[in-house]
């Protein structure tokens, strides 16, 4: 990865060109970064897929957008629309599907060029930084609305603090879970930001799955919310669960890992996988942001310019951030 000079897109039949303002670095960029993303790349690409900014110019048949709103986008570029994936709207599951900031150019510069249909406006009470952060919020939304049941009073362990941790954990206590919220040592930061965000409990160090126990009185969690992509955090959370609980994933290993299956047969768990986000999960994610049910900014620990990329992207990888937000300059 390097920080070069690209020509300024234009905006073709039926997309838009947006002025990034804030782009946000994803976890998944640090895989790009290291080379062991599973999502199909196309390079050179310019990547970025977490951004908000304002419409600088819309492509031929575009009639629902104007020049200078504000909006963002979701990361999807391009899906078949024929397969039973695409039929049924999980668009995010097609075989086909190409992202914008992996086989696209993305965010992380000035312009960024996208279909219109995958364009949503930000809300009056949403800003910029919040609204970049739409993308891991709708993610959060698709895990925890769509695919994992959750009742209230259910004990629900997160393990990962991170920001999507910590989105999941705003829409598990918005169902009325009893969230547990586990780390490492070198969470301390993140975890007190989950304290104030709602978590019930949060732990970190040696011994978690005996005080996630006794939190549980012996009977283990209900839930398992996996968002930190380690795997002996994926093996504790299949320890801790329940009989017939539910077991959903998140976070990306970036490698294979050992994972006890059998337990999965000889429990009944229910497990699952949550893979990007679709239209509904983005609209419902702005709608609670802009109530002020779901929040944004307090993950924002460090803003940086692009041309700091580097330092950016170490910082984040190094945990000494929970979420690191560019902040576009435009001469013009």
């Amino acid at each position: 990865m390097e920080l070069r000079e690209v020509p300024e897109p234009a905006a073709g039949p039926g997309n838009v060109k947006i002025r990034v303002m804030v782009a946000s670095i994803c976890g998944s960029d640090l895989h790009i970064r290291h080379g062991d993303i599973g999502i199909p790349m196309r390079f050179p690409v310019v990547p970025g897929h977490e951004f908000s900014g304002v419409i600088a110019e819309v492509g031929a048949g575009v009639a629902e957008l104007k020049v200078g709103e504000r909006v963002t986008a979701e990361n999807t570029r391009s899906s078949c629309g024929l397969c039973p994936q695409c039929a049924a709207g999980s668009y995010n599951l097609c075989r086909k599907r190409l992202a914008t900031g992996y086989a696209f150019d993305g965010a992380f510069t000035s312009y960024v060029v996208v279909p219109a249909v995958r364009v949503h406006r930000l809300p009056a009470t949403v800003d910029f930084q919040s609204g970049a952060l739409t993308d891991p919020s709708a993610c959060a939304y698709h895990a925890v609305q769509e695919l994992t049941r959750i009742d209230a009073g259910a004990h629900v362990l997160i393990s990962g603090p991170g920001p999507m941790g910590l989105f999941c954990l705003q829409y598990a206590k918005a169902n009325g879970g009893l969230v547990i919220l586990a780390g490492t040592a070198k969470d301390t930061r993140r975890l007190e930001l989950g304290r104030k965000l709602g978590a019930d409990h949060i732990l970190a160090g040696d011994g978690l799955e005996e005080k996630i126990r006794a939190l549980t009185n012996g009977k283990g969690v209900d839930v398992v919310l996996e968002c930190s992509g380690a795997e002996p955090a994926a093996q504790m959370g299949l320890n801790l669960l329940k009989h017939q609980g539910q077991y959903t994933q998140i976070g990306i290993f970036g490698k294979p890992i050992r994972f006890d299956l059998d337990q999965v047969l000889y429990r009944e768990i229910r497990l699952t996988g949550s893979f990007s986000q679709k239209f509904i999960g983005w609209e419902q994610a702005l709608a609670l942001c802009a109530q002020g049910k779901i929040q944004a900014t307090p993950l924002i620990s460090h803003t940086f310019p692009l041309t700091d990329w580097e330092h950016a992207f170490d910082v984040f990888e190094r945990s000494e951030a929970i979420k690191v937000v560019f902040k576009l300059e435009h001469t013009t």
